[in-house]
């Protein structure tokens, strides 16, 4: 059975939920009452959990402002115990919980109740500092570590973050404040990262306001993202949707994704630290997106690529009011390489550009890169697209002496804006061929005439996290 279809299942099913109330005498023959909710719910996951227990059992308070960093940091710890016997769930109820930081265990699922919030603490204090990663070298806002995301986990087996679209709100502007003044000590923290792990799912819930990118999965294998929706102002810095980075057999299906950066960026290590981690994202596969992302991409591959990127699927994909559609980043020095890409059946609504590339995206990790580290760009291939209301068809610029090749645009039709630019594709450095595209793309992409059609490629075979399948699970428990 594919996730996609469970999950729709287990939203029909919803939360079955009975209210117990038990009276009780105080001392003084006053009459008194507790309100014990019992709960059941039905969710889809790649594995289902023998050990079930709630925040509240652990102290934790839902009132918004009472901290619960060290409520589910004990319920974790306590839970943990049980990785070889059957694993085990967290449940977290209906209430607003402030928290700063947690650790994630193995063979485990943290499960968000529709009315959950979790809200992330404003105090620094419960944010602690880690390194940098090691294909980066530095922080990605400032030279040194980097503040540890909201639900941190590493080295981890079977783990599942989900719920029936409970909410982890990132209060992200007093980080995104800090940046812009230029206050920041550390990287900003993500929502939600996971380093070095294995078998991973993170399904069916509502991010908003993260202080920087949203959901972050690294070194990582065998990874499922789907049903999230994500979102931030679109003015807000870097507050990318969906990250992964250095992962092998990824799934990103059914998001919903408000940006004010790249709705998906692709990554894989920065100048000298990723050629040296040499670990590149590949079988990745990027289904039924929703973009709107006014400043950025709607699938951004690097800029950070050093490591390489190779074999993404991306197909069923609607952007609207988004900058660019499909976007290559990358440098001199970046070094890696960008091959068998893969995109069709894409709708552009309102767009700056609908294709572009650049290998002058020059952001530097440090002075310390090769400058004769140049990157590969080849195998890209994009058909059956439709835009509408577009500034510019396509700006592609390759480096001077390391052209991009094998470029293929076919079955593409791109409608103008009233003020597009009066040439409506550049192309520098580049080379392919195109077929039944509208307007006819530049030289370097040698137009096919009717006689010639070409249709780009696109794989037939399936990625083996596409034979994933998961269980239906379920929980019964009780909170106050």
């Amino acid at each position: 059975m594919e996730l996609s279809k469970s999950l729709r299942t287990a939203r029909v099913v919803g939360v079955v939920s009975v209210v117990v109330v038990l009276v009780l005498l105080s001392t003084n023959g006053a009459e008194s009452r507790k309100h014990w909710v019992f709960d059941y719910f039905e969710y889809s996951a790649i594995n289902c959990r023998a050990h079930s227990a709630s925040l509240t059992d652990f102290g934790g308070v839902g009132d918004g402002t009472t901290s619960n960093t060290k409520a589910f940091q004990a319920a974790i710890d306590h839970l943990s115990q049980f990785a070889s016997d059957g694993g085990s769930q967290l449940f977290v109820p209906p209430g607003r919980w402030l928290t700063g930081s947690f650790n994630l265990t193995s063979h485990f699922t943290l499960y968000l109740h529709k009315d959950a919030v979790l809200l992330a603490s404003q105090d620094e204090h419960e944010w602690p500092v880690i390194d940098p990663l090691p294909s980066y070298g530095r922080g990605r806002d400032t030279q040194g570590g980097r503040y540890i995301s909201l639900i941190f986990g590493t080295n981890l087996t079977d783990v599942v973050i989900t719920g029936e679209n409970g909410t982890i709100d990132g209060q992200g502007a007093l980080w995104w404040a800090k940046f812009h003044k230029g206050e920041l000590k550390y990287t900003r923290p993500y929502l939600i990262e996971i380093m070095h792990s294995d078998n991973v799912q993170i399904s069916s819930l509502t991010l908003v306001n993260s202080p920087s990118w949203n959901v972050h999965p690294v070194y990582c294998s065998n990874v499922i993202i789907q049903g999230l929706t994500i979102t931030a102002p679109v003015t807000s810095p870097n507050t990318d949707g969906i990250n992964p980075d250095s992962c092998t057999n990824t799934r990103i299906e059914d998001c919903y994704i408000v940006s004010g950066d790249d709705c998906i960026a692709v990554k894989s290590g920065w100048d000298e630290y990723g050629i040296a981690y040499g670990m590149p994202t590949k079988q990745l596969v990027i289904r039924r997106l929703t973009c709107i992302s006014p400043f950025s991409a709607t699938i951004a591959l690097g800029s950070e690529m050093s490591g390489g990127i190779e074999d993404v699927r991306a197909e069923d994909i609607l952007a609207i009011d988004t900058e660019s559609g499909v976007r290559i980043k990358t440098a001199v020095g970046r070094g890696g390489y960008v091959k068998d890409i893969y995109v069709r059946s894409m709708t552009m609504k309102t767009m700056k550009w609908a294709f572009w590339m650049t290998g002058n995206y020059g952001s530097h990790a440090d002075n310390n890169y090769d400058p004769n580290a140049l990157p590969a760009i080849q195998g890209i291939n994009y058909r059956d697209m439709v835009a509408e209301n577009v500034t510019m068809a396509g700006r592609l610029e390759g480096i001077s002496g390391d052209p991009f090749t094998g470029i293929c645009i076919s079955n593409v039709t791109i409608g103008l804006a009233k003020k597009a630019k009066k040439v409506p594709w550049t192309c520098t450095d580049i080379a392919g061929i195109s077929s039944g595209v509208v307007p006819q793309p530049c030289d370097l992409l040698s137009g096919q005439g009717p006689e010639k059609i070409v249709a780009c490629n696109f794989p037939t075979d399936s990625l083996p996290i596409d034979t994933v399948e998961v269980q239906t699970c379920s929980y019964w428990g009780k909170y106050l």
